[in-house]
């Protein structure tokens, strides 16, 4: 098939390649892992593998698929997540914007009259999925460090205490990785008698590692979570955007249904999806594992520290929620936001300290950041002495 490429177009391919390898050593702003190599399976890119269907179900015509593979990886996170043996289910997602909808949409399923209650610091995918899914919201106030405002979520649910409650909780804000703590939200529950509740944890990044840290967050189905996401390209790291949704199987089973042409069941987000994302987590958990998991936070901890001082020591004035591996800064200029594709909010830039980060990235980081100091001083100086 190649014979067909022209030099050109051979070209055009290495080209992109060079460019590709540069921006990923000035990757520092955004939430994908860099640390990878799934070499080894490039071998089934010549297949059509479609893991359409439920991987559970023991039927389904289209066998080209890779449910055996998705299975192993659902029952590794439905383990960390310390789901009940005999009631979970999940699949693979593209990313969890579809792990958020996925879980939105069986709240509403059973839930049709609930308002769904999340805070302002929630991912901008869940106001997109109230609005494609048609819900009533209300959105909460956060607090300084990013976490939900209890006080305002227990007001606004006092409000409508004769409705279901459908809550989305963050275990790890986009901008400053706070984490909502769905013991206290029970609590407020229990305190308004509202019984009928559904709480999501959506944690796309910390989802992988948040087990580990001390204090551990309380964010999984023995403390009370009715489903959870968590993105695989983010802190395991894929070269495919994905991640995993796993949910209690009794409310699963409120949206599945046998569809005669694939002779399976149909209840996930989309149909066709990618077989080639389980290839990979499934690749991930048996080289890695749970105490790979534990490894690579403790290494990337040691980073966001070292990280920290470097950028304190510049007299930078920096910002860290407890245990999070996201540092803030004041808002940098346009120019190193695109050279270190630093993702910006308002007034504040974050640099996140995720597996594949080095000290050598962070030292170029540093001396650049310093560059500008001595540059906007320069100029201030110059301005006042009227030059």
């Amino acid at each position: 098939m190649n014979k067909n490429l022209t030099s050109e177009d051979l070209g055009k391919i290495d080209q992109l390649e060079k460019y590709l390898s540069n921006k990923n050593n000035h990757f520092l702003g955004y939430p994908c892992t860099i640390d990878f190599d799934y070499s080894i399976l490039y071998k089934f890119m010549k297949y059509p593998i479609n893991n359409v269907g439920d991987a559970f179900y023991s039927g389904g015509s289209y066998q080209i698929n890779t449910h055996p593979f998705e299975r192993d990886v659902i029952d590794f996170f439905a383990q960390l997540f310390k789901a009940p043996e005999n009631n979970y289910w999940g699949y693979i997602t593209n990313g969890s914007t579809e792990g958020n909808l996925y879980a939105l949409y069986l709240a509403k399923r059973l839930y049709p009259d609930g308002i769904v209650y999340f805070s302002e610091d929630a991912h901008y995918s869940i106001e997109k999925n109230i609005d494609i899914l048609s819900l009533k919201s209300q959105k909460i106030k956060s607090q300084h460090n990013g976490e939900m405002d209890y006080t305002d979520l227990e007001e606004k649910l006092s409000n409508h205490q004769k409705l279901p409650a459908i809550i989305v909780a963050n275990i790890g804000t986009t901008v400053k990785e706070a984490k909502d703590d769905i013991k206290h939200i029970h609590q407020i529950l229990d305190h308004l008698r509202i019984k009928n509740r559904y709480i999501h944890c959506d944690a796309a990044f910390c989802g992988s590692y948040a087990q580990f840290l001390s204090p551990k967050p309380n964010f999984d189905f023995t403390e009370g979570a009715d489903s959870i996401n968590t993105s695989g390209h983010k802190f395991i790291g894929s070269p495919i955007p994905c991640g995993v949704v796993i949910v209690l199987k009794h409310h699963k089973e409120q949206v599945s249904q046998y569809v005669n042409v694939i002779d399976s069941l149909d209840d996930t987000i989309t149909g066709s999806r990618n077989g080639i994302t389980s290839l990979i987590l499934w690749h991930f958990i048996k080289t890695v594992g749970v105490e790979g998991l534990k490894k690579r936070l403790n290494e990337c901890l040691e980073m966001t520290d070292y990280a920290y001082k470097q950028l304190s020591a510049i007299g930078i004035d920096v910002w860290k929620n407890p245990n999070a591996l996201t540092i803030l800064i004041p808002r940098v200029s346009k120019k190193l936001q695109y050279k270190w594709q630093l993702a910006t909010h308002q007034e504040t830039t974050h640099i996140i300290l995720r597996p594949g980060i080095t000290k050598k990235m962070i030292d170029r980081l540093v001396k650049d950041l310093e560059k500008e100091i001595h540059s906007h001083l320069t100029t201030a100086e110059e301005s006042k002495a009227g030059l």
